[in-house]
């Protein structure tokens, strides 16, 4: 049977986020617009840096819990990541829609609010209700994927 297109997109950001490295969570990003993927991008450290596999993670040595601290991670993360292709490579994502295997965290939100990204599907939840009620107030969509046919609506 085929899948529908949020099934879709969200089976290819699974996959994206398997580029990962990071020792606490493997997260894919991917934007669409208007059924065509823009930009892949998964949580790792700047092009050219050593890998957190290679270093460790400070955040993990310092027994930080999910969801808080991040400024202590060497790592960028998916949304980021798939973010910055655009300016990179030129393209705008304004309008588009993310698909993403976790929520985003509030420093994502913000550049996701900035960047005019319309809409977020995500498939697993995280611990930040700041993140959703920022991105709640700026009126962007987002979605929690619960299984084929199955979407449970965030905001607004």
């Amino acid at each position: 049977m085929r899948p529908s297109w949020d099934a879709y997109f969200l089976e290819v950001a699974q996959v994206v986020s398997t580029r990962s490295n990071c020792l606490r969570r493997r997260v894919g990003a991917i934007i669409v617009k208007d059924k065509r993927i823009l930009s892949t991008g998964y949580n790792g450290p700047p092009t050219g840096m050593k890998h957190c596999d290679q270093v460790g993670c400070l955040r993990e040595k310092m027994n930080i819990p999910s969801g808080e601290r991040h400024e202590l991670c060497r790592g960028l993360h998916a949304e980021q990541n798939a973010i910055l292709q655009g300016a990179l490579y030129g393209f705008s994502v304004k309008d588009s829609i993310l698909y993403v295997t976790h929520q985003p965290c509030i420093l994502c939100a913000k550049m996701i609010i900035n960047t005019g990204l319309k809409g977020i599907i995500i498939k697993d939840n995280y611990p930040d209700d700041l993140a959703l009620e920022l991105l709640k107030e700026a009126g962007i969509s987002v979605k929690i994927w619960r299984s084929e046919g199955c979407v449970e609506w965030v905001t607004p």
